[in-house]
């Protein structure tokens, strides 16, 4: 499978702008690719006043999305602030390439910015089928809860989108490859650059980590679509020789 981590500045509260500027750097990706993944927040950057760019899974951000699936015949996936029911979501959504939807809604708030104050938070763990690949994908402050992570759905990849910033980036850096080990996994960090509105720095450190915690894309810091070659055979000979997941401990989340 064919990854492209698309790593850019936000611009704060502006969906509009962002959508422009997003769209601009996946058109000008002349490679075919199967899945793009975008940053976390990617309209507003992690703001804490969701009344201000919320949207609903019928908005113009969900719409831009399935066109640019189909029009690019790829999946593409990333976190926005969703309004449903009434509660503000940090969600993900998995776009296919024809335009359906699966969607997963951040477990792990971030109590020291507020995030718990002002979103709900999901308690589903998703799990999605596409080009052969089991994928995982999971938000920023969900890589700091392994067990929350942890490889029961024997998953092949494991997504983190993020906004993380700059004086914590070795933690980042650190857990991203610790995820791939213990999961034995792939696994993929797209964060975002440049500051926002609250003077936080995000220097990206965008990467992909194979299943044994080797990067297949190093840590990047400039803006800028990175590939990355995600080869299944090479995963289940590693597993079938290495066969640490049959070892695992269970477990039951509540």
């Amino acid at each position: 499978m064919i990854t492209a981590l698309l790593q850019t500045k936000l611009v704060w509260e502006n969906p509009a702008e962002n959508r422009k500027i997003l769209s601009k750097k996946i058109n000008d990706l002349n490679e075919l690719v199967d899945l793009v993944v975008l940053p976390e927040m990617f309209t507003s950057g992690f703001t804490m006043n969701p009344k201000a760019v919320a949207e609903t899974m019928q908005g113009e951000t969900i719409n831009w999305l399935q066109n640019i699936a189909k029009e690019k015949n790829c999946a593409i996936t990333g976190s926005l602030i969703i309004e449903e029911n009434g509660n503000f979501y940090n969600r993900l959504v998995f776009v296919f390439p024809d335009g359906k939807i699966q969607h997963y809604d951040k477990r792990h708030l971030f109590t020291l910015a507020g995030e718990d104050k002002v979103f709900s938070k999901g308690n589903k763990k998703l799990i999605v089928e596409f080009k052969n690949f089991k994928i995982c994908p999971l938000i920023c402050y969900d890589l700091r809860f392994p067990v929350f992570s942890r490889n029961v759905e024997e998953y092949d990849l494991l997504i983190y989108v993020a906004n993380w910033p700059k004086p914590r980036v070795n933690a980042w850096d650190i857990l991203l490859k610790a995820r791939a080990v213990e999961n034995m996994s792939y696994v993929i960090g797209v964060n975002r650059t440049g500051f926002d509105d609250n003077n936080h720095e995000y220097i990206g450190h965008s990467q992909a980590v194979d299943f044994l915690g080797n990067n297949l894309i190093e840590p990047q810091e400039t803006d800028g679509l990175f590939i990355a070659l995600l080869d299944k055979d090479k995963l289940l000979e590693t597993r079938e020789k290495l066969a640490f997941l049959n070892d695992k401990d269970e477990f039951t989340l509540t």
